[in-house]
């Protein structure tokens, strides 16, 4: 996506190698973009592009709805065996 592609070159310079990096680029262009940005980036994109994002979304979406609903692997402790 070319406009991942130049964000990346534009801080390349910059990046540490954390997660936070991204989180806070995106973040911080995103609150610059209006309606209309938004609605233009999403166009140029791909159907593939477009599929992936809302795939993402929903997924991190669901994740923590789990999350705040308690479900998490270890909720039917009943269910573990331990061997000693």
């Amino acid at each position: 996506m070319n406009f991942i592609d130049d964000l990346y070159d534009r801080y390349r310079n910059h990046l540490t190698g954390e997660e936070e990096d991204a989180s806070i680029i995106i973040n911080g262009i995103l609150q610059e973009f209006n309606d209309n940005d938004i609605k233009k980036l999403v166009t140029t994109m791909s159907d593939q592009e477009r599929f992936e994002m809302l795939t993402l979304f929903l997924f991190e979406k669901f994740r923590l709805k789990m999350a705040e609903e308690g479900i998490d692997q270890f909720e039917n402790q009943e269910d573990l065996k331990f061997y000693h």
